[in-house]
């Protein structure tokens, strides 16, 4: 099934975190505009989680360890792994998790 992007909302999920997503039956992907300075506190879930940075520069903190992540960077969160981040610019970020995020879902 072929889904448009620009047909869908955007989401605020965070202050400063503007996402779409697509769920299908083992992922969910998100397409998140985040704005410079907008962060997202230290977290976990049971997704094992990719991160994309399309555009921009995002300082990532995984596991207590700190990275900063720029355009072409990509990343992967094991499930369980304590994560946040705040966005260094403006940034265009894809998220891809698997198994779906329930809560994702709901919004």
């Amino acid at each position: 099934m072929i889904e448009k992007l620009e047909n869908q909302k955007h989401k605020e999920i965070a202050k400063g975190f503007f996402a779409k997503f697509i769920h299908s039956e083992k992922m969910t992907m998100a397409y998140l505009n985040v704005v410079a300075k907008a962060s997202v506190p230290e977290h976990k879930h049971e997704n094992e989680q990719i991160t994309s940075v399309i555009s921009g520069r995002f300082k990532f903190t995984i596991a207590g360890e700190e990275y900063i992540m720029e355009a072409g960077d990509v990343v992967v969160i094991p499930p369980n792994v304590l994560h946040g981040g705040v966005a260094l610019t403006d940034c265009f970020i894809i998220d891809t998790f698997t198994p779906v995020r329930e809560d994702l879902k709901r919004m």
